[in-house]
């Protein structure tokens, strides 16, 4: 509770040295993160939709069968490959994340699928590629699956 008091004071304070500041600025802000959130609203609620129908739908312990420790590392392979491939924003992949944790996931799986959610672009890498380049951009997805993994070992070990 602490935290969450800390957090929503410093934001206060930085909202009110803003508004202070310049209160044009400020509203024009605003209404930019407005913008921002409503055009990404539908995706986020599609996935929050699916998690929580996946979540809904299968039980505690179907999911602990599937990305638990019965699963061994098979299941920390394929949570690594899903999240190489789904576009999944890091404010919902957190509490996904969390979510199937205490459904009985491992911390090895979750840690793969989260960490390769944010490494490796699959998705991304089209665009990537006309950026940066195709030999880079494989480079850096094949190097950032592997380290996903490596991490997911780690965490698994650790926790």
């Amino acid at each position: 509770m602490t935290t969450y008091i800390i957090i929503y004071g410093l934001v206060g304070a930085a909202l009110t040295a803003s508004v202070i500041k310049s209160k044009e600025k400020t509203k024009k802000a605003f209404k930019i993160a407005f913008k921002a959130f409503m055009k990404s609203l539908p995706s986020l609620l599609a996935i929050l939709g699916i998690v929580g129908l996946i979540l809904g739908v299968l039980p505690p312990e179907t999911i602990e069968s599937m990305v638990g420790a019965e699963a061994g590392f098979t299941a920390t392979i394929v949570a690594a490959i899903l999240g190489a491939v789904t576009l999944i924003p890091s404010l919902i992949a957190f509490p996904l994340a969390g979510s199937l944790l205490r459904s009985g996931a491992t911390v090895m799986t979750i840690s793969a699928f989260v960490t390769t959610l944010v490494m490796v672009g699959f998705v991304t890498a089209p665009m990537e590629i006309k950026i940066l380049g195709k030999k880079f951009t494989v480079l850096r997805n094949v190097l950032g699956f592997i380290a996903a993994l490596v991490i997911a070992f780690v965490m698994g070990m650790i926790l």
